[in-house]
């Protein structure tokens, strides 16, 4: 037998073993499921010349929702041994908290083995190799300046198998690959002035992704150095331009969690803000959250409820079109169930969140968006932010004046910030070049759920921007 089919016969068993568990439950609750995951990982990290960490891990565990009469319960479990208390307790707690009616959006009942379609394998890589391989990466960075203080790198790999089974007759396995290099550089220069660069590389099924990147691992310690020399912006309203990397980050970050239904479905001010068919933006901008685009952090078959992933634009042409679901805050909304209910691991709630979101292409080259502004700035790359409602602020890892059409000096110090719904408005023109980018997002005390932010350059009037 092949070791896809060894896997599916591994698989078929134990997604019998989970429905053989709840099936006595199915009567006593509205709905029931059981997440379950086997996973190894390795981990290393150099901070420095240092080796910081080396992690080898193998887990096996779970969690477990009911929900009765509109109360939901969750519990988890570490091992099989454990299961059937698990479920009783799951059941009981439900009956305890429901009160209401239980609403859940349909969802056709769905039996399915999704395996990874493997490169080369992190699993058959002995740790030593991969220790060597970062290693002479993080020196790499220590030596590409005399003014680089100190380094970071680090390198993950994990693969994991989650079986999901529920009460209403879904019962899916999928295999899931991580491997992905993480590198950074601090450089400091003439009185005290201090910089930060950051590469970071990812792949859904290939450790090679990770060989032979000693450019963009250089390119980091290229970034940090090359800022040392940025003068303070001086604070005002500019023409912006956006790189890739910034705009799908402010799309995710401004936007992207607006459009997430839980925080809408029992907020009447969201819904207002809110409603479909409302025009948000310029005519020419388009936002996707696609969990279908092939390889990307934020790809997936299936939700963490076995909903099918899908490609939905949440703005179309201006207007807002869509909003992110699970199966309960599409039930409530009496909406359609979008794939977007997202744990961090089995052993965590799912919750409302993000896949790949991004910014669609436009119509203009870097150049042509650049060349008719008499001062501007362009921000590159995110250092840090944060948003509240619609308010947004942004720091820029680099920034570039912009004067009589064409780059000029660095700049540091870059912060953005506006409202979202007027800056969607102020965008003047959207590039041709549109990148997905690695990242990790936080929800709900799940820190670090892969997804990816994508966008092209974008140009908007009227930016607040802060220097020191």
């Amino acid at each position: 037998m092949s070791a896809l089919g060894v896997n599916l016969h591994r698989g078929n068993l134990m997604q019998e073993q989970l429905m053989e568990a709840i099936a006595p439950y199915r009567d006593r609750v509205d709905y029931l499921e059981v997440r379950l995951e086997k996973s190894e990982s390795t981990a290393i990290s150099f901070r420095g010349p240092q080796l910081d960490a080396v992690n080898r891990s193998f887990s096996l565990a779970g969690g477990i929702r009911a929900c009765h009469k509109g109360g939901w319960s969750f519990v988890t479990f570490n091992g099989l041994a454990e299961l059937k208390a698990r479920i009783e307790e799951a059941v009981v707690q439900s009956r305890l908290v429901g009160s209401e009616k239980t609403v859940l959006a349909d969802v056709t009942p769905i039996q399915d083995y999704v395996a990874v379609e493997l490169g080369r394998d992190p699993r058959s890589i002995n740790l030593a190799e991969k220790r060597k391989l970062l290693e002479s990466y993080n020196q790499l960075l220590l030596d590409y300046d005399p003014r680089i203080q100190t380094t970071m790198a680090g390198y993950s790999d994990r693969f994991g198998i989650t079986y999901f089974v529920n009460s209403q007759g879904t019962s899916i396995a999928q295999e899931r690959l991580d491997v992905t290099g993480r590198f950074g550089a601090i450089a400091r220069g003439d009185g005290g002035v201090v910089r930060q660069g950051f590469e970071s590389i990812h792949s859904r099924s290939d450790y090679d992704v990770l060989t032979n990147i000693e450019d963009r691992v250089k390119s980091a310690a290229v970034r940090a150095v090359s800022q040392l020399e940025a003068k303070s912006v001086k604070g005002g309203q500019y023409p912006v331009i956006l790189d890739p990397y910034l705009s799908g980050v402010f799309i995710h970050e401004a936007f992207g969690h607006l459009s997430e239904a839980d925080g809408i479905y029992e907020n009447p001010k969201m819904q207002e803000l809110l409603t479909l068919g409302k025009p948000v933006a310029i005519e020419q901008l388009n936002v996707i959250d696609d969990a279908t685009l092939p390889g990307l952090p934020g790809t997936l078959k299936y939700d963490d409820e076995g909903v099918p992933a899908q490609c939905k634009h949440l703005i179309k042409n201006g207007v807002l079109a869509a909003r992110m679901h699970n199966r309960e805050t599409a039930g409530k909304m009496g909406e359609a169930p979008t794939g977007n209910a997202r744990a961090l691991s089995a052993t965590f709630m799912p919750l409302v969140r993000m896949t790949n979101t991004a910014i669609e292409s436009g119509a203009h080259s870097f150049d042509e968006m650049v060349a008719d502004i008499d001062e501007g700035v362009y921000a590159v790359r995110m250092l840090g932010g944060q948003t509240n409602g619609e308010m947004f602020t942004f720091a820029a890892a680099e920034g570039f004046m912009i004067r009589d059409g064409k780059l000029a000096e660095p700049v540091s110090d870059v912060t953005l910030s506006g409202n979202v719904f007027q800056t969607l408005k102020d965008i003047e023109s959207i590039g041709n070049d549109s990148v997905y980018a690695y990242g990790g997002c936080g929800k709900g005390g799940q820190g670090g759920l892969p997804v990816s932010v994508g966008g092209p350059h974008l140009r908007i009037k009227n930016v607040v921007v802060g220097g020191r």
